[in-house]
């Protein structure tokens, strides 16, 4: 199509679409769609939002964002004297992964930050190993942390010492091909580490992104998980099912674990989460912007940042391979307060516990 008034494929054509689930967490919400706006991506994207019914303005704020394009299937509740379906987190990731018109599927949660830069840094991995064509990567891990909890950033590998993506992209394709997201066997764990697992089986490759890092928001789990131990069980019984003899072995060595780096994030990305109350949120207007500053300090895509390394050589430990359970124990809440506290301006009101 020739003309000046010709709109550029670029503005129709996502290369990216990022897909995250909400529900009734507005504020982390907002931060989170924030973090992508403010990646510093030069790679055409698309933000898509599903969410499960929220009753505290999130449904009327996402309206708003004409960037944004809002999926909403209520989960909960009645309606004409019934009781409203429940539905399983691989239903609700599936509406919005079927929506997408990216070639890759950015995977994050609402209670997650991208660290600027990490947009391109993943599409510049999958296509530098698209060249070699003896390999078929599904998914790209990105890095991330539990953050106040935690320090340095991890990627995850769950059954068979298969690397899974907690927070990354896939190719679309590859979603497509194994079938999307189980929607029946889970209901809400395990079922990220089940989605890479079908890839695994089917030929292709998870691999990790070294430059491109997530902050994950502990505390904003926390009082829903200790209400889900039933859930958790079930999922953890399905997911052991599922995989028995094929990647899971009872009888032989831990191949779960995680890869780490040392990495120390010049933008300070996590100072954005609202942290005066556990679990609730402070107004994001005091949160600091991304600078023209920061996004010329970014790392190139095709090297490493100098201050991170890789941590192969240490033993791995039992951890996590999904949405942030903890395979063997829950962080204690007293002890989440009180790193929570450390991050918490002094001169701004607040109230913990």
């Amino acid at each position: 199509m020739s003309g000046t008034n010709a709109e550029p494929r670029s503005a129709r054509h996502p290369v990216v679409s990022v897909v995250l689930g909400t529900y009734n967490r507005k504020p982390f919400l907002k931060q989170a769609i924030e973090s992508i706006r403010q990646n510093g991506a030069q790679t055409p994207y698309e933000i898509i939002v599903i969410d499960g019914g929220s009753s505290d303005g999130t449904i009327g704020w996402l309206v708003e964002q004409k960037d944004v394009i809002t999926i909403v299937q209520h989960n909960r509740g009645e309606f004409r004297g019934k009781p409203v379906p429940r539905r399983s987190w691989g239903y609700f990731m599936n509406l919005g992964f079927k929506a997408t018109q990216g070639r890759y599927v950015l995977m994050i949660s609402d209670d997650c930050l991208l660290i600027p830069g990490a947009i391109d840094a993943g599409v510049a991995r999958f296509e530098s190993l698209d060249r070699d064509e003896g390999r078929t990567v599904a998914g790209v891990a990105f890095y991330y942390r539990n953050w106040p909890l935690e320090d340095g950033y991890y990627v995850q590998r769950t059954f068979g010492g298969k690397l899974m993506v907690n927070h990354g992209m896939y190719r679309r394709d590859a979603l497509e091909r194994v079938g999307w997201a189980d929607e029946n066997r889970y209901m809400f764990y395990k079922c990220d580490g089940d989605l890479c697992l079908k890839m695994w089986e089917a030929g292709m490759e998870i691999v990790d992104c070294p430059t491109a890092f997530v902050e994950h928001h502990e505390g904003a789990n926390i009082e829903v998980r200790q209400t889900n131990t039933a859930t958790l069980d079930h999922d953890r019984k399905a997911y052991v099912e599922r995989w028995n003899g094929i990647f899971w072995n009872p009888n032989g060595p831990e191949l779960r674990g995680r890869i780490s780096i040392a990495y120390d994030d010049p933008h300070r990305t996590a100072s954005r989460f609202p942290v005066d109350k556990l679990g609730a949120a402070t107004d994001p207007a005091i949160a600091p912007s991304i600078t023209d500053q920061d996004l010329e300090s970014l790392p190139t895509a095709s090297t490493r940042p100098s201050n991170t390394s890789y941590q192969h050589g240490s033993s791995p430990v039992l951890i996590s391979d999904d949405q942030g359970a903890d395979e063997a124990t829950e962080p204690p809440q007293r002890g989440l307060r009180a790193r929570l506290a450390r991050f918490i301006q002094p001169k701004r009101p607040r109230v913990i516990g």
